[in-house]
């Protein structure tokens, strides 16, 4: 499994505010750590099977993780570098990862050794055609009526096939990779 990670903390990178919300009709925060009920909430976990079984397994009480936000994609834009997993398609995914302990989501050391071992992890999994990318970007915590400028990490996965079926094997096979990495370093 190819898997690398970067750091995008320039003013023009994304960030994330903690708790958000997309507006009175859009998509919300679950706290999905205190309240695991509200996963029914959440439609791509409605959808696809393993994203569910991803977030509940991230946000368990036995995970030193929790999550924000997620997506997940078909797609037959192939960018050149994606080329050499072969495959007409991609099916993709973002899953934003926060740590639970407040003292590490403000600690960058602890978010760059945190992706490094992860990804170091992923590198020794079999060959899929699958590809997962871990960015580190700015989050900003509302604490009461301050504001904590910390840490998140983007999690993107892709896999690839030559129809969506054959892609969403191979992200399915890859996001079973990572959740028993994260399994294995967040305990």
């Amino acid at each position: 499994m190819d898997a690398d990670f970067a750091v995008e903390l320039g003013a023009d990178d994304d960030t994330l505010d903690m708790p958000w919300t997309g507006g009175a009709d859009g998509p919300r925060y679950y706290d999905l750590k205190l309240h695991p009920e509200f996963l029914s909430e959440i439609p791509e976990a409605q959808r696809i099977a393993e994203l569910r079984e991803f977030l509940a397994t991230i946000n368990s009480t036995t995970s030193s993780l929790e999550t924000a936000k997620c997506d997940a994609w078909f797609t037959t834009e192939i960018h050149p570098h994606e080329e050499m997993f072969g495959g007409s398609g991609k099916f993709a995914s973002y899953v934003d990862l926060l740590f639970s302990d407040d003292s590490l989501r403000f600690s960058f050391d602890e978010h760059e050794q945190f992706v490094g071992r992860l990804v170091a992890l992923l590198k020794k999994a079999p060959e899929i055609s699958a590809a997962a990318e871990l960015i580190i970007r700015r989050c900003y915590y509302q604490e009461s009526a301050d504001v904590r400028d910390g840490l998140y990490i983007t999690f993107y996965l892709f896999g690839y096939g030559n129809d969506e079926a054959q892609a969403r094997q191979h992200w399915a096979i890859g996001l079973k990779l990572v959740q028993n990495a994260l399994r294995q370093l967040s305990h």
